[in-house]
């Protein structure tokens, strides 16, 4: 399954350091992050549930960049 968010993230080096975290995450199969269109792109693994995966990479993702966030 592929999904689209609209996210906040200050710099293209947040976005990119975010990125490369969240690609990490298990359940992702692959992940990619516009900071020109404040953007993420996920594909998730087939027998996960989205919405868990997601809050996984939130949390990641404000490790890295607090003000990080999925609109």
């Amino acid at each position: 399954m592929k999904k689209s968010y609209k996210i906040e993230v200050d710099c293209a080096n947040c976005a990119n350091l975010v990125e490369n975290a969240a690609r990490k995450v298990s359940g992702v199969k692959t992940l990619t992050i516009s900071f020109m269109t404040q953007k993420m792109k996920i594909e998730y693994e087939d027998d996960v549930h989205p919405e868990e995966v997601l809050k996984e990479i939130i949390r990641v993702a404000k490790r890295i960049e607090p003000d990080f966030n999925v609109l």
